[in-house]
């Protein structure tokens, strides 16, 4: 018997103890040592449209994608989403335009992460490739940024 109640002692004392520590009490008198969250800096959709527009400068420069074979080109394709994603949240924080100027640019991006959905290059092989939805939108976009600039 003696077992038994010193198991529910113990039980009952590392239970106390874990809704003490998950309830947030502690014995420290520091309640502002906590440092707010870093805020996120905002990227211009000028620097956007200028990572994206050398993004693409440097695929072309590189040769693109040349290899017919699927998973070749897996990396150059996420090089050009990446600044995509990043152009996409630029141009959502930009209040000198409406969402109405963005149509076409929104429409570019949407069809990339389309591309990118698939989760891997499939090649060139018609009706099975996802290369002309990233790799031609992102050449689209690059010129619709160069005929649609913002100032």
């Amino acid at each position: 018997m003696g077992r038994h109640t010193w198991g529910k002692t113990a039980g009952a004392l590392v239970l106390a103890a874990t809704v003490a520590a998950v309830s947030g009490c502690s014995s420290s008198d520091g309640e502002g040592d906590a440092k707010p969250a870093a805020k996120a800096t905002a990227v211009s959709v000028e620097g956007a449209t200028t990572t994206l527009q050398d993004a693409v400068t440097k695929f072309d420069t590189d040769g693109g994608c040349l290899e017919q074979e699927a998973g070749t080109c897996w990396e150059q394709m996420q090089a050009l989403m990446e600044p995509a994603r990043t152009l996409r949240k630029a141009m959502n924080a930009e209040k000198s335009v409406g969402p109405d100027f963005w149509t076409d640019a929104y429409v570019l991006i949407d069809t990339m992460e389309k591309g990118i959905a698939a989760g891997e290059d499939r090649g060139s092989t018609p009706g099975v490739t996802n290369r002309p939805d990233v790799f031609g939108s992102a050449h689209d976009l690059s010129d619709w940024l160069d005929a649609n600039p913002i100032k």
